[in-house]
């Protein structure tokens, strides 16, 4: 069975990391979330979950307003050919969420560290992250630091790329 919010929090609990939550109604896309979240500090995201060629599994977490070049993403992360969205199926499998749900927090379901976590560098220069806590109907804000505890804690430890803005 995959966590549940309550699981997650007290996981962060025993980790040392601050965390708050805000509920709200669900949201499934980022206008949606831009909408109903209120004035919640910090930086606010949008999560990709994708597979290559080959199957391997990405987690894309970047702010909600980047923009990723889904076209040669692949080329940046070195992944085998071109990305498509993971199925529901694939992610409520390996992440335990559910579409509109998907968010780093999910690894902690991913105990065979299937998927590759990758944020984008711009995405780091927040001091407080809000995510979802594994349902779509709250926002979690935790600071970047308790963010890269918690999924080195996960055996996740993130890739950390420059995926939005310009490349020379």
């Amino acid at each position: 069975m995959p966590s549940t919010p309550d699981e997650l929090f007290a996981y962060l609990d025993t980790l040392g990391i601050a965390h708050k939550t805000v509920r709200h109604p669900a949201v499934f896309t980022v206008e949606e979330a831009r909408e109903l979240r209120g004035a919640i500090a910090g930086g606010h995201t949008k999560n990709l979950f994708l597979r290559d060629k080959k199957g391997a599994l990405y987690l894309v977490v970047a702010a909600e307003d980047a923009a990723i070049e889904l076209r040669s993403l692949h080329r940046v992360l070195g992944a085998s050919g071109r990305f498509s969205f993971g199925s529901a199926e694939l992610m409520q499998e390996t992440l335990g969420v559910a579409p509109g749900s998907v968010t780093p927090f999910a690894v902690i379901n991913d105990k065979q560290a299937r998927v590759t976590l990758v944020i984008d560098a711009a995405l780091m220069t927040h001091d407080v992250l809000n995510f979802h806590p594994l349902v779509n109907t709250a926002t979690t804000s935790i600071s970047r630091e308790g963010l890269l505890k918690f999924l080195a804690a996960t055996g996740h430890a993130p890739r950390i790329e420059p995926l939005s803005g310009a490349r020379e």
